[in-house]
């Protein structure tokens, strides 16, 4: 239940304004570990918050039409799932730390299994560009960071499910309303709440009763009677429900959908190149020989692992040896 999960109490803020001082405070916390004793214009040299969240809006349509273009198809609780990895790992890393495009395959990878939608890592770095063995490894190399950085809270509790409650329950309680006239404009709706920071403050059930509210508003419907003396007779809470449901929909209608342009991204990337961790770009000679160190000392472990095992295999068998004699 959502009442006594990770997500309500680690994974939803109360405002924008939290929101926005976690990502400065992010964004300082590199430039301060990262920032080299001869640059005096940190803002020349280094992405601003501002900046990545600029960035991280590109690689969230990135995000989506991977998923869209998916195949097999997925379903929309993956893309939820995925969506929420995203966003909860950029709360607290920066993309000069972690490039988005890398972490946002691994999102949907994680996604995949936690919302058991059964692709193996051959099926699905077949719907990746490019070199594929190279998509695999760093999948499989962020797996694990991403599991730890959204602090193995790994169960996502997305809207899509609390929909289909209130669609049932509409054609229950409410039977003059074709419920289902409703769905693709709740479709419509959740589609660009993912663009947004609504997923980081408000319940699903609040998110898909706005999404529901805002179909029936392009239908010319109404739904006040519904929500006000079927579906919500308390009235203390009915108004902390209908204050959130207004906040959500106006956050989702002001937000700006529009990605930013070819030109903005290409200036943000090439200063990206300039200011990125080098020890966590898989194309650095640095990451590349760190790697290579690992897999050496994994070798020397296993090594030593077995040469421990054969060891104490010829020590019992010895003694079995001696038994026998006696």
């Amino acid at each position: 239940m959502f009442a006594t999960s990770t997500q309500k109490s680690h994974w939803i803020f109360s405002d924008e304004e939290t929101l926005i001082k976690i990502r400065e405070d992010t964004n300082k916390f590199y430039v301060d570990r990262f920032r080299p004793p001869d640059v005096e214009d940190i803002g020349d040299f280094f992405l601003t918050a501002t900046e990545e969240r600029s960035l991280l809006h590109f690689y969230e349509y990135q995000l989506k039409d991977f998923c869209m273009k998916f195949q097999p198809p997925m379903s929309k609780a993956v893309i939820g799932t995925a969506f929420s990895y995203f966003k909860r790992f950029f709360l607290y890393n920066s993309v000069m730390d972690y490039h988005p495009k890398e972490i946002l395959v691994t999102c949907v990878y994680l996604a995949c299994k936690i919302e058991e939608f059964n692709v193996t890592i051959a099926q699905f770095v077949a719907n990746v560009r490019g070199d594929r063995v190279k998509a695999q490894e760093i999948i499989l190399n962020n797996e694990l960071l991403l599991m730890s950085a959204v602090k193995f809270h790994l169960t996502v509790h997305n809207p899509y499910r609390p929909v289909e409650g209130f669609l049932i329950d509409l054609k229950t309680r409410h039977p003059i309303l074709e419920a289902e006239n409703l769905r693709p404009y709740i479709d419509e709706f959740l589609d660009k709440v993912l663009m947004t920071d609504v997923p980081l403050m408000y319940a699903p059930a609040q998110i898909a009763l706005a999404s529901v509210l805002e179909a029936a508003r392009k239908c010319r419907e109404h739904l006040d009677v519904y929500v006000t003396s079927i579906l919500i007779t308390d009235e203390e809470m009915l108004q902390s429900v209908v204050d959130a449901i207004r906040t959500i929909r106006l956050m989702v209608r002001v937000k700006n959908y529009e990605p930013p342009s070819r030109d903005t991204v290409k200036a943000l990337e090439k200063k990206l190149e300039k200011c990125r961790n080098q020890e966590n770009n898989p194309d650095s000679t640095i990451y590349k020989t760190r790697m290579m160190e690992e897999l050496l000392e994994e070798d020397e472990r296993t090594q030593q692992d077995y040469s421990t095992t054969l060891a104490e295999q010829r020590m019992h068998f010895a003694r079995l040896i001696m038994e026998s004699k006696h």
